[in-house]
């Protein structure tokens, strides 16, 4: 098994980026139609990916760029903080269990270095894979969220999954 890091946004990272704004293979089911293809560049330049409320690091697999994970501040009541996360891998990384240890690491990074109790992540319901991926990472099944997404010309659903501080810890190899 490969060597599997997350690591800071760089420069060089950017194009990839660019493409994952542009190109609807790079994007997979999540699809949502053409972004800004230099909103990439503004972000790295105004804090790096590295922000108060939402963030975005980089997987490595094999010193190979495989994709990304990034998380997001939400709170239920205003308050009580949660992060919400989420990982995106090119095509031929899919498929290789890269994506459930990336989203345990990163689980494990924010549990260590802020004070949340609570990190969420949600999913479609035809994504198998990620479902499979959030429970291998220690992440529980919550319900579904009903028509949250608009996608494919439609409104969709979503099944939410979460994992608390108290849950235990996924040993993640690599």
């Amino acid at each position: 098994m490969d060597e599997l890091r997350l690591r800071p946004v760089q420069e060089k990272d950017l194009e990839y980026f660019a493409q994952f704004a542009v190109e609807r293979d790079e994007v997979g089911i999540s699809w949502q139609g053409f972004r800004d293809a230099l909103a990439p560049t503004r972000r790295f330049h105004q804090d790096g990916y590295l922000g108060p409320e939402t963030s975005r690091l980089i997987v490595e697999s094999g010193g190979e760029t495989a994709g990304f994970v990034s998380w997001f501040s939400g709170s239920f009541d205003d308050k009580t903080k949660y992060w919400e996360i989420g990982a995106a891998l090119r095509p031929q990384y899919r498929g290789h269990g890269i994506g459930w240890r990336a989203q345990a690491m990163l689980t494990d990074y924010l549990f260590e270095h802020t004070p949340v109790e609570r990190i969420q992540a949600a999913t479609q319901p035809e994504n198998v894979a990620e479902q499979k991926s959030l429970l291998k990472a220690g992440f529980q099944f919550e319900g579904v969220i009903r028509a949250c997404e608009f996608r494919a010309g439609q409104y969709r659903d979503a099944y939410l999954y979460s994992r608390l501080r108290s849950d235990p810890a996924v040993a993640v190899d690599g």
